[in-house]
């Protein structure tokens, strides 16, 4: 029983924990992008530079520039997936998007050469596009004959389906945000201005707070802070207003829609601030990026005003129904992974990965997926695993695994693309991490790069001609 209780206990640590201090400046901005996605953007613009019809080269180089500009988890991208994939994307460059922005966007690069090493950050740029115009690529052949039944469904290429420039305005602003909200750069971090509002108990309150959602950095928990639990009571409202204020929002504006929308762009502020408690009180530090939040909610009212009433109810509807459809899935696995990683202990990983076999690294695929850390926060743990002994190839094999998959992200790509997409995306996933670890490792370890290429590129014809024989089969007529 108490097993049970403490497997609660961290279940529901890491979701409060993960909706304090990752959902809003990060989360929420992908939501409205992904309703802007979807309501704002001619479906033939989207299959121009995504579709399945188009050349392979502008495909997968735009899904691949578009993921390396956004610093997202495996969460926060589901969202903006899930929008260019229902507008007629073809599975091919959307899932090399869906790859390419966790693992491959600038901050994530340059944190990791920073942290670990130029070597670390080289690789992963170069597996991480590769593997992601890979996978796309066979995903899109695996499952051909579905995506030629879906994109028939959405109808034929028409021409002409230019993006206006009051939409592309509209949702650069969205893209900001959200880019403003997480970016890790010196003008937004700095401080402009701090004071301390004076509350004898503020230590106190964290204090109790502290104990009962602890920090564990070696397993990615992260407390509770006085700001994220009145940030969770502020998404607890927004929810409660949003229910009808944007789930009805396509029969017409209401109070509640207002309501919402002021106590997002108000929670959104909030989240930006800093929040310390102390002794003497809470300190209050207002930063470049608390101030770029606001001037980029502030600047979205005036530019949704250009538009047709009907163009914005139907933004704000999309939005709610990518909310509905994900982010219940995403608490639950965010829950089921707190569960599940209670019991794990690091040192049975230490242990296991320790050298570059096979074991080791699909131990540290498994340890990506369900040691599950938010974006960026993957970096500082494999640092520190690295300090503890892990191999360099199970750690890339990681680092590889970690952005992309997570229990919560695979049942959101389930419910976007269905299961058996979703699975077989997961395995491709599996697989290739593991073979960039082992790869990585044994040029680590001093095989010869000839012998390793040689190597490399017999998985890969081999590879290559099993999934021939499944396009051959798949275009054969049926019998």
């Amino acid at each position: 029983m108490d097993i049970l209780i403490a497997a609660l206990q961290s279940g529901a640590a890491s979701l409060a924990s993960y909706l304090a201090a990752h959902v809003l400046l990060c989360l929420v901005p992908a939501f409205f992008i992904a309703g802007g996605l979807s309501a704002l953007v001619p479906q033939q613009s989207i299959i121009r530079f995504l579709g399945p019809d188009a050349p392979k080269y502008v495909s997968y180089s735009a899904a691949a520039g578009a993921g390396s500009l956004l610093a997202v988890c495996s969460c926060t991208v589901q969202p903006l997936f899930a929008g260019i994939y229902s507008r007629g994307a073809g599975l091919g460059p959307a899932i090399t998007f869906l790859f390419f922005a966790p693992a491959g966007n600038i901050l994530a690069l340059s944190y990791t050469g920073v942290a670990l090493g130029a070597d670390f950050a080289i690789a992963r740029i170069v597996l991480a596009l590769c593997f992601g115009i890979g996978i796309g690529m066979l995903m899109a052949l695996i499952f051909h004959r579905e995506e030629s039944a879906r994109t028939a469904a959405n109808g034929a290429f028409v021409a002409g389906g230019g993006i206006p420039r009051r939409n592309l305005l509209f949702l650069a602003v969205l893209v900001a945000l959200l880019i403003a909200g997480t970016l890790k750069i010196e003008w937004l971090t700095a401080p402009l201005f701090s004071t301390v509002l004076p509350w004898d108990g503020a230590s106190t309150a964290q204090g109790l707070l502290d104990r009962l959602v602890p920090v564990n950095q070696i397993k990615g928990e992260e407390g509770l802070s006085l700001q994220g639990l009145t940030l969770i009571g502020l998404l607890l409202a927004i929810g409660a207003a949003a229910w009808r204020g944007l789930g009805q929002v396509d029969a017409g504006f209401s109070r509640l829609t207002w309501l919402a929308l002021g106590l997002t762009a108000f929670t959104l502020v909030f989240a930006a601030l800093g929040v310390q408690a102390g002794s003497s009180g809470l300190a209050i530090t207002v930063s470049g990026r608390t101030l770029a939040v606001a001037i980029l909610c502030a600047a979205i009212l005036p530019l949704a005003r250009r538009f047709d009433a009907w163009d914005m109810q139907q933004w704000l509807w999309e939005t709610w129904r990518f909310i509905r459809m994900i982010f219940p899935l995403l608490v639950v696995g965010v829950f089921l992974v707190g569960v599940v990683r209670s019991f794990i202990q690091p040192e049975w990983i230490q242990f296991i990965a320790g050298s570059n076999t096979l074991l080791a690294n699909l131990a540290g695929v498994v340890f990506g997926i369900f040691m599950y850390f938010p974006t960026l926060v993957e970096v500082p743990i494999a640092r520190m695993f690295l300090s503890l002994g892990m191999h360099p190839g199970p750690l890339i094999a990681y680092l590889m695994a970690d952005p992309e998959l997570s229990l919560q992200s695979i049942l959101i790509t389930s419910a976007i693309i269905g299961k058996l997409k979703a699975w077989t995306y997961v395995g491709l996933v599996a697989v290739f991490s593991t073979i960039a670890g082992l790869a990585y490792g044994a040029w680590v370890d001093g095989m010869p790069l000839g012998t390793l290429a040689l190597i490399i590129g017999g998985f890969l014809l081999t590879l290559a001609a099993a999934v021939q024989l499944i396009g051959r089969a798949q275009a054969s007529p049926a019998h």
